[in-house]
């Protein structure tokens, strides 16, 4: 339940409103193929975790060389601050739909909610997977009387499902790909994994990752089922009233003249709080997963929040200061663009590692699936590279932009040959891989 929170934050709300608002249904598939993705991807990262007893991160550092591993955990913490840029805000919106805050002291305000995690660090894992559940399903319950309140055509919907594309579609396309497939929930799994107490032995691992298996598929489906009602609410909304709409807190102002039903309104904005809120919990946690992975280095919790928290609420504050509150949706929505470019750099990994027979055991990757991670990361990639290149028209100075592009494509083609370590491959779990 914690890894979906990360697949219904602020950025998958701007997302999903714009690609519903602009386009209707028709980006609908591109929900359902991202969570087929994440599905996979998330299942891989429970295997890496449970069997070799490391984390993404710590197999990072284990298995390449030290300049990768710097360059991985920049991009890394680059994605970090990208997510908690979304979730500051959102829930500056948030505040601001509900209270009135002006957004840039919603933005300041929410610098503070590192003392919210730190008293909820102070109760276990547990506790925490249970207040997280407690957000979720009070945006499931929000969003479940938006859709009644909508009536969608339900026969519409289903033409979403129909895989189909514009030019002009696939820049919300791919941010909804970032959005829904996110790299530090990757990192994030391998490591709450190892919180359960599982036996070193074959028949015990084996039943662990078929319970993980049980409960990822519940909880990302579940996930994606708010993220559909999300679109789907604004493409019944917005797009049918020919009323694009680029801004969230113009959605919650559009919803109670258009459904005729206050009520419409304060869900939306209470299920937006609730949603930066979690997220800001999971984000934490894969912040401090990810500087103790790569580089070794233990903080302090409220050091490292306070860090995180305030490179991503000074240029939020910025932002809204020079651009305006106009401009916090196109704020969102590129947040989810820079967390998809940095996918392939956790999803190559992923695959690479769980595919090693010295580190996995009988649980490495059978064909089938490596060859279906293999084509996750082609797709991620390919869609990054058409989006790049068709970015390029946009800036006056191409020149950094294009060395910018060839040190991208040069570090992810190097993380892709590069042998890894083999003196670093034995299992942590070696009990596990001889039973």
């Amino acid at each position: 339940m914690l890894v979906s929170v990360g697949y219904m934050d602020p950025g998958n709300w701007a997302t999903d409103l714009e690609g519903g608002a602009r386009f209707g249904h028709q980006l609908l598939w591109v929900l359902v193929v991202s969570n087929l993705i994440a599905l996979l991807l998330q299942n891989l990262s429970a295997r890496l975790g449970l069997v070799s007893g490391l984390d993404l991160a710590q197999a990072c550092r284990r298995l390449y060389p030290q300049p990768v591993v710097f360059a991985l955990w920049a991009l890394c913490e680059i994605s970090i601050v990208a997510c908690d840029l979304a979730e500051v805000i959102g829930s500056a919106i948030a505040l601001n739909l509900l209270f009135g805050i002006p957004m840039i002291w919603g933005a300041i305000i929410t610098a503070f909610d590192v003392l919210l995690i730190l008293v909820l660090q102070r109760y276990g894992i547990r506790r925490l997977e249970a207040i997280v559940t407690v957000f979720v399903l009070t945006i499931a319950a929000c969003f479940a009387v938006e859709l009644y309140l909508v009536q969608p055509v339900w026969g519409e919907v289903a033409s979403g499902l129909r895989p189909r594309l514009t030019g002009a579609g696939l820049y919300i396309a791919i941010g909804i790909l970032g959005a829904t497939v996110m790299p530090h929930n990757l990192y994030l799994h391998t490591a709450l994994v190892k919180t359960r107490a599982v036996a070193p032995a074959r028949p015990a691992q084996a039943r662990a990752l078929k319970c993980n298996f049980i409960d990822t598929l519940l909880a990302l489906n579940f996930a994606f089922l708010i993220n559909a009602s999300i679109l789907i609410v604004s493409a019944e909304v917005f797009f049918r009233h020919g009323m694009p709409v680029n801004d969230l807190r113009e959605a919650h102002r559009l919803l109670t003249p258009l459904l005729g039903a206050t009520l419409a309104s304060s869900l939306f904005a209470i299920a937006l709080l609730c949603a930066g809120q979690s997220a800001t919990i999971t984000g934490t946690m894969a912040g401090q997963v990810v500087m103790e992975g790569f580089l070794n280095l233990r903080i302090s919790p409220v050091l490292r929040r306070v860090l995180t928290r305030a490179l991503a609420v000074i240029p939020a504050v910025l932002v809204l200061a020079i651009a305006g509150e106009q401009r916090s949706i196109e704020l969102l929505i590129l947040t989810q663009v820079v967390l998809s470019l940095q996918l392939p750099f956790a999803i190559v990994p992923l695959i690479r590692f769980t595919c090693q027979k010295q580190l996995m055991g009988s649980f490495v990757n059978g064909r089938v699936i490596k060859w279906l991670g293999i084509a996750c990361a082609g797709l991620v990639i390919v869609a990054n590279a058409w989006l790049s290149i068709g970015s390029l028209d946009q800036w006056q100075d191409r020149a950094w932009v294009q060395m910018l592009i060839v040190a991208y494509l040069g570090l992810l083609l190097y993380i892709t040959v590069v042998p890894l370590y083999r003196r670093a491959l034995a299992p942590a779990n070696p009990e596990a891989i001889a039973a």
